[in-house]
Formats: C-alpha cells, sequence, structure tokens
C-alpha cells in the first residue's frame, strides 16, 4: 500500500484523493497510528519537487499523531530551507551552472540606455573573463559588454541595433563550452532536412505547368501593344532613381550632437567676431625649445598649449565670457576648465581639461594627448566631458581658413582655431611673409557684449604674438 502511495505522489495526483483512498483501504489489526507514522515518515522523505504535491494536501499526518492533523504551512515549514535556497544562489546561471550571462553594465547617471551598436565576437568564438564582446553606443560615450568568465559565447541573446538598458540580457556564455558543441550537430541535420525537397510534391508540380503550356496554344491570343510612357515636361525635373540611394539611421552620438546645437542655436543670440594672429614668435619658441622640451617632459610643444594659456589670460581679463545665464541670473565660475573639441570617426567629443589655470605648458600637452588619444579609441568616460566654462575648437588642423564655431551649451562662447597660412604683411613699413591665423569668437550676446568680445579677442592676439606677457603678467 505505501509502495502504491509513494508511486502516485511521485506522479503528481492530488494529495488528498490519494490520503483519502489510501486511509480506506487499512487492514485490520494495523494501527491508525502506526499508518499515520509510516505516511508522515514518507511524505518528509519527498524532495523539493515534491512540495508542490504537498501543498495540495488540506492537512498532512506527521509522525505519532494518529488523531490530531496539522495544517500544510505548518508542515512545510519544518522542511529545512537549505534546499529552496539553492535554486537561488547562482546568480546569471542556468540550471546547471554551467551558462552564464553577459549584461549591459552600469552605464552612468545620466544616461538610462543604448544602443548595442556592434558585436565584437562571433558565437562559438573563445572569450576570457573581462574581454569585451559588445559595444553599445550612448549619447556620449561607448561602453563596452564584457564577459563575465572565460569561456565560450553560446550565442546572442540582443540583436544589433536594439535600445538596451542596463542589466539586459547580451549574450550567454558557456563555461565548459558543451552546450555549444552539442547544439552544432543538431543544428547542421536541421539545415540539411530544410535543404532536402520531397520528390513526389515536385513531381507533381513539374506536371501541371507541362499541361497547361501544351493546351495554350490554342487558346493563345495576340496581345494589344503596351502604351508609351508618359513624356515629361520641361519643367519637371529628373529625379535619379531611389537605387542609387542609401539610408542610414544616425547613431546616438550624432543624434544628441545634432540636437545640442541646434538648441545652442534657438537658444543663444549667436555673434561671431574676427581677428587675426601672427604666428612667427610662437613657431620660433617651439622650434627653439622643442627639443629640450621632449626631453625633459617626455611630450611635445605643440601650439594648443600655448593657445590653453593665452585663453586663461584672456579669461582672467575678462570673466564675463566664462559666465553663464541661469533664468534671471548670472553665474560667475571661479574656475576656469577649458573643453577641448576633438573630431573622432563616431562623432564630435569635447573632453575638459580641468582647472586649466593652474597648469604649466607641459601638463597641458599632457592633458590634451592622453583625451586626446582617448576619444579617438572610444574609451573616454562621461566624468572627463562634463562640465567645461569655455571651448576651443582647432579647425586648423583640417586646413580651415575661416569659420563661426558654434557655442557648447551651457558655455557662453567659443574660439576657433583655422590654418596658418603665410601671407603678406606690413611690418616696420615693408611687406614681409608672415605666417597668419585668423580666430573667431562666438559668444552670447545676451551676455556678453562687443566690447568684451573684442578685448577678449586681442588679448589672445597680444600673448600669442608675444608669449613673454605670460611672464610679466602684462
Amino acid at each position: 500500500m505505501l509502495g502504491a502511495l509513494r508511486r502516485k505522489v511521485a506522479s503528481g495526483r492530488s494529495s488528498a484523493s490519494i490520503l483519502g483512498k489510501s486511509l480506506q483501504v487499512i487492514r485490520p489489526g494495523v494501527s491508525a497510528s502506526r499508518v499515520s507514522s509510516n505516511a508522515g515518515k514518507e511524505m518528509l522523505s519527498v524532495q523539493l519537487r515534491g512540495i508542490a504535491h504537498v501543498r495540495n494536501f488540506s492537512h498532512l499526518v506527521l509522525p505519532g499523531c494518529s488523531a490530531g492533523l496539522i495544517k500544510t504551512r505548518d508542515a512545510i515549514c519544518i522542511i529545512q530551507p537549505e534546499a529552496i535556497m539553492q535554486t537561488s544562489c547562482r546568480a546569471f546561471s542556468s540550471g546547471d551552472g554551467d551558462l552564464v550571462d553577459a549584461v549591459v553594465p552600469f552605464m552612468g547617471e545620466s544616461i538610462s540606455d543604448g544602443t548595442l551598436a556592434t558585436f565584437l565576437k562571433k558565437p562559438g568564438d573563445r572569450v576570457k573573463a573581462d574581454e569585451p564582446i559588445a559595444q553599445i553606443e550612448t549619447d556620449k560615450v561607448t561602453i563596452d559588454v564584457v564577459s563575465p568568465q572565460d569561456g565560450v559565447i553560446q550565442e546572442y541573446v540582443a540583436k544589433e541595433g536594439e535600445t538596451v538598458e542596463p542589466g539586459t540580457r547580451v549574450a550567454v556564455i558557456s563555461k565548459s563550452a558543451e552546450g555549444v558543441a552539442a547544439a552544432a550537430p543538431t543544428e547542421m541535420k536541421s539545415e540539411k532536412a530544410a535543404s532536402e525537397p520531397s520528390p513526389p510534391a515536385e513531381a507533381v508540380k513539374e506536371d501541371k505547368p507541362k499541361a497547361k503550356v501544351e493546351a495554350s496554344p490554342a487558346a493563345a491570343k495576340p496581345k494589344a501593344p503596351s502604351p508609351p510612357p508618359p513624356k515629361r515636361t520641361a519643367s519637371e525635373p529628373v529625379l535619379p532613381p531611389k537605387e542609387r540611394e542609401r539610408r542610414v539611421p544616425m547613431t546616438r552620438l550624432r543624434k544628441r550632437v545634432a540636437t545640442r546645437l541646434k538648441d545652442s542655436q534657438n537658444t543663444f543670440a549667436l555673434l561671431t567676431t574676427f581677428n587675426e594672429v601672427d604666428m612667427t614668435n610662437l613657431m620660433k619658441l617651439r622650434s627653439d625649445y622643442k627639443d629640450a622640451f621632449v626631453e625633459k617632459h617626455g611630450v611635445k610643444l605643440g601650439f594648443m598649449s600655448g593657445f590653453v594659456k593665452a585663453t586663461v589670460s584672456a579669461l582672467q581679463h575678462q570673466p564675463i565670457v566664462n559666465a553663464v545665464i541661469d533664468g534671471d541670473d548670472i553665474i560667475y565660475r571661479d574656475y576656469i576648465d577649458i573643453s577641448i573639441a576633438v573630431g573622432t570617426s563616431k562623432g564630435l567629443v569635447v573632453p575638459v581639461v580641468r582647472d586649466a589655470d593652474k597648469m604649466n605648458f607641459a601638463e597641458i600637452e599632457k592633458t590634451i594627448n592622453n583625451l586626446a588619444k582617448k576619444a579617438n579609441d572610444g574609451t573616454i568616460s562621461i566624468d572627463e566631458m562634463a562640465g567645461g566654462s569655455f571651448t576651443i575648437s582647432n579647425g586648423g588642423v583640417y586646413g580651415s581658413l575661416l569659420s563661426t564655431p558654434i557655442i557648447n551649451p551651457p558655455q557662453s562662447a567659443i574660439l576657433g582655431m583655422h590654418s596658418i597660412v603665410s601671407r603678406p604683411m606690413v611690418v616696420g613699413g615693408t611687406v614681409v611673409p608672415r605666417p597668419m591665423m585668423y580666430i573667431a569668437l562666438t559668444y552670447d550676446h545676451r551676455l556678453i557684449d562687443g566690447r568684451e568680445a573684442v578685448f577678449f579677442l586681442r588679448r589672445i592676439k597680444d600673448v600669442v604674438e608675444d608669449p613673454r606677457r605670460l611672464l610679466l603678467d602684462v
């Protein structure tokens, strides 16, 4: 009888009906206490999968309780909880513990989601722990999705182009690679089965067209000539065919840049003023000390450090350019953080040189080189691009002769540098060739007047043309 009871509990039948039938077949001479004791022992030996059946009981018979019955929830509390907790201890694991999930990491406080841009690995590739397997493109930076452990990529759960949030599953990693090896033969068999057509169906399909072809000559009729194509009028433009066009979705970074620049045009009263700088003395200073500078500081002396120092001096002379409008107030910043516009293959990023007024030439050059390298590699962080009180954009590296840069919100002005061109200039009553550069300042005319803007550019011109002014503070 107890063996039958055990088989019925394992098969998932209603526990109440099992107990009812079992208690009716008690042989004469066998006490109810003995039956209830054996039944209670049998029930408590059920493992975790049997708990679902135990919960169906309205009452449960326990050992030594032939007359009294207790409720199911009281009996379940007697079962040790270790067996239940074992199933929730493995984070991102499958039932056998061989599979782990690669998920989207935390992307920053100001970033709630991103776009799955590309996969760096293919299913079946072996990866190491913390090795990037995919890239998430956000409004500001590109973030890597890494493998949590050593193993083989079994499959990708997400698809390229999908919008994902932190914690979203991207891939499944097999630590032993058994799941990948086992899945391969099954896929090959299914592909072969799908590629082999059924011969009888083809034979039937081939017979039907033949019958139609044989009957067609008798019923064939001459077709009416097709109408000529409509003639185009002289005023109608000839457009290229759609086959010669490609539609590509914008990246999140490009959409973010487009939104911010358009907001800048719609919000600020943009005005640009220009000046020109004679680069003779700065180029001579660089030529005279470039070797000694590299030997001592381990970095090349460029023009950007000279313009950053000149900009710091100009901001100290005209603090209104370093300020910003906030509602009905003006916020004056007592720090100088210079943003440097860097063009990358994925779009424009603007890393920040913090406390530029406290740096020397070598520190500025090292910081700019480090930030530019990170921007081009796609490893720059959000913190390295946050903030900034003034921006410098050097279009001269691309050969730009003149431009009107757009303000980087929430700043109030931006300096545009351009290419160096040798032009005839009058020096001491004599026309001589000089390396000249146009510089441009775009500013928010709501806050900055033309007088301050012109004085600002004039200060940059004076410092670049005579760097000794920085030593004497004149």
